[in-house]
């Protein structure tokens, strides 16, 4: 699994998000994710993907920035 559908699985069994609305332009916190939600994917993705994101992260703000945070990741493992 890539990382945007990571997102779209996540959102769509957190949220009832439609998968067709997990697009690379589309602003998390428009998609209904807030600090703790962002906090649980960012730990599916590190359990899934078996790296660490950085403690000083900077929070992404939409769909595509956080795909490409957990695509850099996965690269440089």
């Amino acid at each position: 699994m890539n990382s945007i559908g990571l997102i779209r699985e996540f959102l769509q069994n957190r949220l009832g998000t439609a998968p067709e609305r997990v697009v690379p332009e589309a602003v998390l916190a428009g998609l209904g994710v807030d600090s703790l939600l962002m906090l649980e994917l960012i730990f599916e993705f590190e359990d899934r993907f078996g790296v660490k994101l950085p403690g000083d992260l900077t929070s992404p703000r939409t769909v595509g920035e956080m795909a490409s945070l957990m695509d850099n990741l996965i690269s440089q493992r």
